[in-house]
């Protein structure tokens, strides 16, 4: 008799630990999924973390100033200019490619915050902007 509730106790504790560990996993993979469809988010980075980035051939710089604010002078190794307020922003970043890393600087960091943003929505997952925009950049400019 002993034997047989020891049996069915270590039983139940086994069944109760297994339905546990799986609502577990359950709960897992339901977090894994909402995180999946989650855009990403883009970085925000100082001068510093931005310098060495302009080496990386897998780096490519935005600006998305006006071309009248261009024109005054921009970051050296910028690659593309494409004015946020232009009206083609999201055709423009359509064109790019969604592996690559890239970098997003404007005046002071608004413009830039709201095209990184935009972008992230739209599918880029490594996608950084430069904190203070080029009002803040003491590096080499062009």
């Amino acid at each position: 008799m002993k034997r047989k509730l020891i049996f069915s106790l270590g039983m139940a504790l086994l069944f109760a630990s297994c339905s546990e560990a799986q609502q577990q996993q359950q709960s897992t993979d339901s977090s894994n999924q909402v995180a999946a469809t989650q855009p990403a988010s883009p970085v925000n980075i100082n001068q510093d973390q931005a310098l060495p980035m302009l080496q990386d051939t897998n780096v490519v710089v935005i600006d998305v100033r006006t071309p009248g604010e261009v024109q005054s002078g921009y970051i050296e190794g910028a690659d593309l200019f494409i004015n946020l307020n232009g009206g083609s922003f999201e055709a423009e970043i359509a064109k790019l490619d969604k592996s690559k890393s890239y970098l997003v600087y404007c005046r002071s960091g608004g413009r830039s915050t709201t095209a990184a943003n935009i972008m992230t929505q739209n599918g880029f997952t490594q996608v950084y902007n430069l904190n203070g925009g080029i009002s803040s950049w003491s590096g080499p400019k062009h």
